[in-house]
């Protein structure tokens, strides 16, 4: 357990991330601390669920991950600590741990972190990422047993996770869940949710026709199954997002039969 990840949305420009990697090397210098993203928009749960969903998987087994995204600090909300076969997982009792739940059950304990002999005091009602979610990640890289932060919990707070639903006509339906920085749109439609063959596309009133195998090929709006094995939709050279006018929600459609689609 000598890798502890962060994922927040502090920013670089302030020194908050600073501090949570002050507290946690100076109670183990030697762990390697790694930065996922602190760019994820303020109070984005949602957005920090999928970032810490796509990204834990190719670390080693054991690895320690924060994640402080946190609207409802100083509030009754609970700090957890969720214990998976992959690797532990730190951060506020508000959903931002539902994509790991979803996948992990049942095999998972959670753990309600309590006990304020491992937390940094005064405690502050306003940054417990610095008070304690940084300095339990700390001792837990050290070999403390998991027990001894606190008292373990049946559940912990989620959110319904998106997923394609298949409509009229087998027209599959989904959404984009993520617009990254290059303006593609992400959606919650996996490869293995597509229908087989030649397949035809709907985002935001345009059709797009059958999938590209690179950004760089087809026509100037283009679909593909991205690294994340999802299907996205790309401008050639340019931003989705700004060329559609698409936000985060937005309607995605993928069928066989173009009649069945509404687009243009």
């Amino acid at each position: 357990m000598d890798i502890i990840t962060l994922t927040t949305d502090f920013g670089t420009d302030d020194p908050y991330v600073a501090a949570m990697k002050g507290v946690i090397l100076s109670i183990n210098p030697e762990v390697t601390i790694v930065d996922i993203c602190h760019t994820i928009k303020p109070r984005n749960i949602a957005q920090a669920a999928y970032i810490l969903s796509t990204t834990y998987h190719y670390f080693p087994k054991g690895t320690i991950h924060i994640v402080v995204v946190d609207p409802g600090v100083g509030t009754e909300r609970r700090a957890v600590l969720l214990i998976t076969p992959q690797a532990f997982f730190l951060g506020p009792d508000n959903g931002v741990l539902g994509y790991i739940v979803e996948e992990a059950f049942p095999e998972l304990e959670a753990i309600a972190l309590t006990n304020p002999r491992f937390w940094l005091s005064p405690l502050s009602n306003t940054f417990h990422g610095r008070d304690i979610f940084a300095p339990v990640a700390a001792h837990l890289s050290l070999g403390v047993p998991s027990h001894e932060f606190g008292d373990p919990i049946p559940s912990l707070v989620t959110f319904p996770i998106p997923r394609p639903q298949l409509g009229e006509d087998g027209v599959l339906i989904g959404q984009v869940i993520h617009i990254d920085r290059f303006g593609s749109l992400i959606t919650d439609i996996k490869r293995e949710d597509l229908p087989r063959g030649r397949l035809f596309i709907e985002v935001c009133g345009h059709i797009i026709d059958d999938l590209s195998s690179s950004y760089d090929e087809g026509e100037e709006l283009l679909a593909i199954i991205g690294s994340s094995e999802r299907l996205e939709v790309s401008v050639k050279n340019g931003s989705a997002a700004r060329f559609l006018r698409a936000k985060v929600g937005d309607e995605v459609k993928v069928g066989i039969n173009k009649s069945s689609l509404k687009g243009r």
